[in-house]
């Protein structure tokens, strides 16, 4: 009987420790319309592109989400190459800032921007003689410096999903972003896409040697995108079933990239994988996939959100008061009543100056 007992005992131990664990893993999610309006830049805010709202940020939080990621337009935030940063734009990214930090949510800054950027409407990748990598540089110094007294952000991601980049290396780009944020912020990760949309499958081919970065301050992640379709591209053209999937799809698919991580040492997550809301199968598919990157301590976030996508089959925006089929399965993954969380809501103890005053007026 005692044997027995203390068998139990050591079995809930176990299971203790690593649901401890599990719930450690960051997982987040995208909320997307900052980036929106690709063929209108800068453009106009709220009629070709949108920050999110407080309410959005509010469900997330009682959702258990620990970080969101915030894409955004480079043409947008330096609409000069070369010039200051736009003060409305990065306005709008401190207030966004400042409502997930008293919901105690970590934030990524993406730059969505692929690798380019638009000059009248016409794309130059980086590293051209039209757009240099000092360019790149002197944006991200920027925006280091103007945001790197926040404690909330969870990482700069420099670039998302870099592709065809021709004869203009995405490892020596990348590391022209790394000095310059690193001249003048030592505190927040760093968080760096591969070439060829950051495709996890074809990291090796692509990437690998993106293990020969230096960050001087030893806080760099690698950021790999994974779907689950046919072609990889997140649009699911096909069905699960014309587009030979099957539940390790998501496993099969990411592993090259997690393998890549353990071999070589270093820190990854995972910065989108997504599906959709019309075939229940993909959501063993997901389920397996982030069983695999939890068991692998790996966070990621969802793709994704954001009240402009409507109809999109991937959103796990919810409509009206009812949840997403795909967010019902994701909650399992997320932190469950944070506590601490909704105790911000309600009753905000905030120390940090930077944010004292948002808190107050807006959180009474």
């Amino acid at each position: 009987m005692k044997i027995k007992s203390s068998i139990t005992f050591l079995l809930l131990l176990v299971f203790s420790i690593l649901n401890g664990q599990s719930s450690q893993v960051p997982f987040g999610v995208t909320l997307c319309g900052a980036e929106f309006g690709q063929n209108n830049l800068p453009g106009i805010l709220n009629t070709n592109y949108i920050y999110p709202e407080e309410n959005e940020v509010s469900y997330f939080a009682k959702k258990g989400v620990q970080i969101i990621q915030l894409p955004i337009r480079w043409e947008r935030i330096q609409r000069t190459l070369g010039g200051p940063l736009d003060t409305k734009e990065l306005s709008l990214i401190e207030k966004f800032l400042d409502e997930c930090y008293v919901r105690d949510i970590q934030v990524t800054l993406i730059m969505q921007n692929y690798g380019r950027y638009k000059i009248n409407n016409v794309e130059y990748i980086i590293g051209s003689p039209q757009i240099s990598r000092a360019n790149y540089k002197d944006v991200w110094k920027k925006l280091a410096t103007a945001l790197n007294k926040r404690k909330n952000i969870y990482a700069f991601s420099i670039m998302s999903e870099p592709n065809h980049m021709e004869n203009y290396s995405w490892f020596e780009s990348a590391q022209q972003a790394i000095n310059g944020i690193r001249e003048v912020d030592r505190t927040h990760t760093i968080l760096v896409d591969g070439d060829n949309y950051s495709g996890p499958e074809t990291w090796v081919d692509y990437n690998d040697q993106l293990k020969n970065l230096i960050d001087p301050a030893n806080r760099m992640m690698f950021n790999a995108h994974c779907y689950f379709d046919e072609d990889r591209s997140g649009e699911y053209k096909k069905s699960y079933s014309t587009s030979g999937a099957n539940e390790m799809t998501g496993v099969n698919r990411i592993k090259h990239f997690v393998e890549w991580l353990q071999k070589n040492n270093k820190k990854g997550f995972v910065g989108e994988f997504g599906i959709p809301n019309n075939d229940n199968h993909w959501f063993a598919v997901l389920d397996n996939f982030l069983q695999y990157l939890t068991a692998n301590n790996i966070g990621g976030c969802y793709w994704a959100a954001g009240r402009w996508w409507k109809n999109y089959p991937l959103s796990i925006e919810p409509s009206g008061n009812s949840d997403k089929p795909q967010m019902n399965l994701y909650t399992k993954y997320l932190v469950q009543n944070n506590k601490s969380a909704i105790a911000k809501n309600t009753k905000p103890d905030v120390i940090d100056p930077i944010y004292s005053s948002y808190a107050s007026n807006s959180l009474k």
